[in-house]
């Protein structure tokens, strides 16, 4: 049968493929002059239908039975295996005249079957799983399905000066343990037929945000190359004939963030040569998507691992008192010794911790404040070592202001609102009232935030206070119970004040703060912004008043008619499990005794709760911060696994 009369025609079934031959949509297409019906035989792992008006019926091998010729009709072939070798099974379709018995034409269809499946983890076990039939698309939820990526952004070998996601290459195999896996399996004969190759690549949008590496000569030295990502966009594979699977290795490069949900797509297609001034053409391609971890801040009430807190000249004292704090929990005291020249005391302002997971590995991740760059080398290269990874985000054109620290950050424990859960929390971020154009986080870190989807951020007013951050009038504490937590909230109202009146000091009494009416009519205006921030956190929180604990806070207002803490802000505090470090508010005492500390011991002690009280005047508070400024914490994970949440 001449064969510019026949089609190219590639049939699928799961995952196999038939390349190299030749196919009659519709039958008499080809058929030969005065040809009325037609019979087929078959080998015995192809299976053929013929399709006439909408219905399909089976051949069986043994050709006697026979169809009329028609227009419409069509065969559907696909073959149950893969072949052992090309061109080793065959579809023979003969042609008769109406009463004929003997055909009076043939034509033979030789089949090669490959299979092809690109997979990855989709049922997120940490096992690659064989063709995973969701393996293409992504859904949340603990009955989600999809595979994921990490950020590669630690540093294995700590003598580099860039993360791992940074350069091409792979210097360790504890590198590997980052990336996901990805296994390419083949199965058929020894070699493709003759014009067919098989391709892996990316689409130019994911080329900045995933990379793949595979092993070369993993018998003679194991060597890892780059073979996707940046300016490569596609790999040719080399097909090893047989039964094969190809293990590659792949790594995200890029966060979430605006105009990046977080989704990148590998593909693979064989490839039908025609001609030479035609392109290879793709006959069949298999996808996988992985979903990029998002980055998850830690909450107060997860278990501390270490606390980080720098060494200054003139803070030894307050060093000392930490030190003694943090030796009554289970954590590790990181102490930075490298900056005792260079006046940085502000580590909780300049850097964040978190972490990414994924079903096969974990680990922290530090984001970086644009706030100020002289501490942009400080986390990775100094102190936290490898498998400790690190992000950050610098504005191009909007000013940096002190909004754009990280005491300005706070992210609340899990919380249910409106019958809506959100387990992992949600970040809280200072900002300007809506219609007064103030201090603002800068728009890039605001939109990273947004985009890890996991810990929805709520915008608080923060603008009033002189620094401007949510740490200096709210924080969670852990407790025990359903709720697991309460809020400790600042309160400058009278009523937290004449609860302790007649109190007195040779320094100063309640009744003389209370007396001045300056003072009372400025933190009158400080107790309305206070309270319209009490407003939002219950609505975005899903809290009560039984929810919320004041704390006596007294402010005085600067030269720009803003908030100064004026004495130390006890709210502003370290929370270490059970144990507090609250800053020394050094006020009127009785019988040699803090009447605020006494009171402050009164509404958190009762639920199980240790106060110590630490003294920052000198090393923080005159520098307008306090003990959660000087010090910072690394803490557990979620046991929650972000991937079982609804956004």
């Amino acid at each position: 049968m001449p064969e510019e009369d026949l089609t190219r025609w590639g049939i699928s079934d799961a995952m196999l493929y038939l390349v190299g031959f030749w196919a009659m949509p519709p039958v008499s297409r080809a058929a030969p002059a005065g040809a009325q019906t037609f019979s087929l035989k078959r080998s015995e792992h192809v299976r053929v239908e013929v399709v006439c008006d909408g219905q399909a019926e089976e051949v069986a091998t043994n050709g006697k039975q026979r169809w009329p010729l028609s227009p419409s009709t069509t065969l559907r072939l696909s073959m149950s295996q893969a072949s052992t070798e090309a061109s080793s099974d065959k579809v023979t379709v003969s042609y008769y005249e109406e009463e004929g018995n003997s055909p009076i034409d043939q034509a033979g269809l030789f089949l090669t079957a490959i299979e092809l499946s690109l997979d990855v983890d989709a049922d997120r076990d940490g096992v690659v799983e064989k063709n995973n039939p969701k393996k293409a698309s992504w859904t949340w939820g603990p009955e989600g399905q999809g595979a994921i990526l990490l950020v590669n952004c630690d540093r294995e070998v700590p003598w580099l000066s860039k993360e791992d996601c940074k350069d091409n290459k792979v210097y360790s195999k504890n590198d590997l343990k980052d990336m996901s896996q990805m296994i390419l399996r083949t199965k058929g004969p020894d070699r493709l037929p003759a014009g067919y190759e098989i391709v892996l690549y990316i689409s130019m949008a994911d080329s900045d945000r995933v990379g793949v590496f595979y092993v070369e000569n993993p018998f003679f030295g194991q060597r890892y190359i780059h073979i996707l990502g940046r300016q490569k966009l596609y790999h040719v594979v080399k097909y090893t004939g047989g039964s094969a699977e190809l293990l590659f290795f792949v790594e995200g490069l890029r966060f979430p963030d605006d105009g990046f949900p977080g989704l990148v797509s590998i593909h693979v297609s064989l490839l039908e040569y025609m001609s030479e001034e035609i392109p290879l053409t793709p006959i069949f391609t298999d996808t996988v998507v992985f979903r990029i971890a998002p980055w998850i801040m830690t909450p107060n009430i997860l278990p501390p691992v270490s606390v980080y807190v720098c060494c200054m000249k003139d803070n030894y004292l307050f060093l000392k008192e930490v030190k003694n704090l943090v030796e009554k929990t289970n954590c590790e005291l990181k102490v930075c010794f490298q900056y005792i020249n260079r006046g940085d005391r502000w580590i909780q302002d300049e850097i964040e911790f978190g972490y990414i997971e994924a079903p096969h590995k974990g680990f922290p991740v530090v984001l970086d404040s644009p706030r100020d760059g002289n501490l942009k080398e400080f986390p990775v290269k100094q102190l936290l070592g490898p498998d400790f990874g690190y992000v950050a985000r610098e504005p191009l054109f909007e000013p940096v202001t002190s909004l754009d620290s990280f005491g300005n950050l706070e992210v609340s424990p899990p919380v249910t609102v409106n019958g809506k859960t959100y387990p992992l929390g949600r970040i809280l971020i200072g900002s300007s009232f809506p219609l007064s154009g103030g201090r603002r986080m800068t728009k890039i870190v605001r939109e990273f935030l947004q985009a890890q989807q996991v810990q929805a951020p709520v915008e608080l007013y923060s603008d009033w206070l002189t620094v401007g951050h949510v740490d200096e009038f709210m924080t969670f504490i852990p407790i025990p119970g359903t709720k697991q937590f309460r809020m400790l909230m600042a309160s400058t109202s009278c009523s937290s004040w004449k609860c302790l009146g007649g109190m007195s000091s040779k320094r100063i009494t309640i009744n003389k703060i209370l007396s001045n009416e300056s003072l009372v009519q400025e933190n009158q205006y400080f107790q309305r912004c206070l309270d319209w921030n009490r407003d939002i956190l219950k609505k975005e929180l899903g809290l009560t008043e039984q929810d919320i604990i004041d704390l006596p806070a007294l402010f005085k207002m600067d030269e720009d008619r803003q908030a100064i803490a004026y004495f130390p802000n006890m709210v502003n505090m370290i929370v270490l499990d059970k144990d507090l470090g609250i800053p020394k508010p050094f006020g009127p005492q009785i019988e040699e005794v803090c009447c605020l500390e006494t009171h402050v011991r009164s509404l958190l002690e009762p639920l199980g709760l240790c106060c110590t009280f630490v003294d920052d005047i000198s090393a923080y508070h005159k520098f307008m911060g306090e003990i959660h400024c000087g010090t910072n914490v690394r803490r557990k994970p979620f046991a929650f696994k972000w991937w079982h949440m609804v956004p």
